[in-house]
C-alpha cells in the first residue's frame, strides 16, 4: 500500500510545485537565482577547463613521448616552489652545450638548439614588397630542427648544415607569415626583410597542431639558422631580479634502441661536468619530458577546477539559504492548509515529503536553467574566440545532482517544521 500512496503523493507534490512557480513567479525566481548562478558557474567553467585540458594534452603529446627538452628553468621548476631569484642565477645555456651533448653522447639520434624561444623571446616583423606581418617570433636553430620537433615542411626544404656553418641568410616561414605575405604566390626563392636584414625564403612549415583549433599564435614564427640568428640578434639576455635570462632551449631525441631514461642520464652527466657541479649539488638546468609536463598540468588544472568548484559552491550555499528562508515563509503562509491536510488523515511523513520534494523540485529547476546558461556561455565563448570547450554528460549530471541536493539539505528544516505542526493549532492559525 505504501508504494501507490507514495507515487500518487509525488505526482501531487509536483503539481503543487508547478502551481507555486506559476503563482509566485518573482519569489520562485529569487529562490532559485543563487542555484542558477552556482550551477551556471560549475558547468561553464567545467566546459572551458576540460576543453583546454584535452586540447593542451593533445598539443603536449604531439611533441613526441621521447623528446627531451632542456632549458635554464621552466614551468616544472617554478611549479615545484623554487624562488625565481634562485632560478635566474643559474648559468645560461649556450650553443656550445648543444655541441657538447651531441659529441659526447652515443644515446641520442638528434640534438638541436632553438634560440629566441622562451625566456626573452625575439620578435620582429617580416616584410615583402608592400606587405608586412605583425610582430612574430624569430627562432634560430639547426638543420635537424624538423626531425626533432616533427615539423612538416609543406613547401621547399629546410636549411642544410653547410648553410648553418656559413651563416646563410635563408628563412622558413610559419603559416602566419606565409599567408600574410604570399597568399597566392609561390614564396620559394623570394627575398623578404626580417628586421634590418634580407633573407631568401627556402621553405614553408605546415600548420602546428593547435589546441582544439584555438589560435594561440602557434604559427606566428619564422626559422633561420642559429648562426644567422646570432649574427643579427646575438643571444638576447633580459636582466631581472639580479639574474639574466636568455632565450635558449636544447632539444634531443634518443636513438630508437635506447631507453629515454638512459638518454636523460647521459645529457645530465655532460651538463653537470660542463657546469662543474659537485655530487651533492642539484642540477642548475632543467630537463623536461612529455610526462613531466603532463604531470605539472594535472596539478595546475586540478587546483584550478577545485578552486572554481569552491567558489561556485558559495553561490549554491547562498542559494540554499534563500531556499530555506522562502520555504520557511511558505510553511508559515500555508499553516491552515497543513492543518487541513493533517485533519483529513495526512501523515507527518507525507507533509515532510511534500515540502522536501517541493524544495528539491524548485532547486532542480534552477539547476536545469543553470546547466543551459552554463552550456550557452561555453558555446558562446567557443564561437566568439575559438577557445576549445568540452561538455561531458557528467557535468550536467553533476550540476543537476548538486542543485537537487541543495534543495534536500536546505529544505529539510522547513519540511520538518511543517510536519511537526499540531493539526489543531494549525487550523486555528490566522
Amino acid at each position: 500500500m505504501a508504494s501507490p500512496l507514495r507515487t500518487g503523493l509525488f505526482g501531487e507534490i509536483v503539481a503543487m510545485a508547478l502551481a507555486t512557480l506559476r503563482e509566485q513567479k518573482m519569489r520562485s525566481g529569487l529562490t532559485v537565482l543563487g542555484i542558477v548562478i552556482g550551477i551556471m558557474s560549475i558547468v561553464g567553467s567545467t566546459s572551458l577547463i576540460r576543453g583546454l585540458d584535452q586540447s593542451l594534452r593533445e598539443s603536449i603529446e604531439s611533441m613526441g613521448a621521447d623528446t627531451i627538452l632542456m632549458v635554464k628553468f621552466g614551468a616544472v621548476s617554478m611549479g615545484s616552489g623554487r624562488e625565481l631569484t634562485e632560478l635566474l642565477r643559474r648559468p645560461n645555456l649556450t650553443p656550445d652545450d648543444a655541441d657538447a651533448i651531441e659529441e659526447q653522447t652515443d644515446s641520442l639520434a638528434s640534438v638541436t638548439i632553438v634560440l629566441g624561444q622562451g625566456g626573452n623571446p625575439t620578435r620582429a616583423r617580416v616584410y615583402y614588397q608592400s606587405e608586412r606581418t605583425k610582430q612574430i617570433s624569430v627562432f634560430g636553430s639547426t638543420a635537424n630542427y624538423a626531425e626533432v620537433f616533427q615539423a612538416d615542411i609543406v613547401e621547399g626544404r629546410f636549411f642544410t648544415p653547410g648553410e648553418t656553418r656559413r651563416r646563410a641568410p635563408v628563412v622558413l616561414l610559419g603559416q602566419t607569415p606565409y599567408l600574410a605575405l604570399f597568399p597566392n604566390i609561390d614564396p620559394i626563392g623570394k627575398q623578404v626583410r626580417l628586421g634590418d636584414a634580407r633573407y631568401t625564403v627556402i621553405g614553408v612549415v605546415g600548420p602546428t597542431p593547435s589546441p582544439g583549433g584555438f589560435n594561440m599564435g602557434q604559427d606566428d614564427f619564422v626559422i633561420i639558422p642559429h648562426t644567422s640568428y646570432q649574427k643579427q640578434f646575438g643571444i638576447r639576455a633580459q636582466r631581472m631580479f639580479g639574474g639574466e635570462m636568455r632565450a635558449v632551449m636544447i632539444a634531443a631525441v634518443p636513438r630508437a634502441d635506447v631507453d629515454r631514461e638512459v638518454a636523460l642520464a647521459d645529457i645530465e652527466q655532460v651538463m653537470r661536468i660542463r657546469h662543474r657541479l659537485r655530487l651533492d649539488e642539484e642540477n642548475d638546468f632543467e630537463l623536461m619530458t612529455q610526462d613531466a609536463i603532463l604531470a605539472l598540468w594535472d596539478q595546475i588544472s586540478g587546483a584550478t577546477f577545485l578552486s572554481l568548484v569552491v567558489i561556485s559552491s558559495i553561490a549554491l550555499m547562498v542559494g540554499g539559504i534563500g531556499v530555506m528562508a522562502i520555504m520557511t515563509i511558505s510553511v508559515t503562509e500555508r499553516t491552515r492548509e497543513i492543518g487541513t491536510r493533517r485533519a483529513i488523515g495526512a501523515k507527518r511523513k507525507e507533509i515532510l515529503w511534500q515540502f522536501l520534494l517541493e524544495a528539491s523540485f524548485l532547486t532542480a529547476v534552477g539547476g536545469v536553467i543553470g546547466i543551459l546558461l552554463g552550456s550557452g556561455i561555453g558555446v558562446g565563448v567557443h564561437y566568439a574566440t575559438g577557445f576549445p570547450i568540452s561538455l561531458p554528460w557528467w557535468s550536467f549530471a553533476l550540476g543537476l545532482g548538486f542543485s537537487a541536493s541543495v534543495g534536500i539539505v536546505f529544505g529539510l528544516f522547513p519540511a520538518i517544521k511543517a510536519s511537526t505542526l499540531d493539526p489543531i493549532e494549525a487550523l486555528r492559525y490566522e
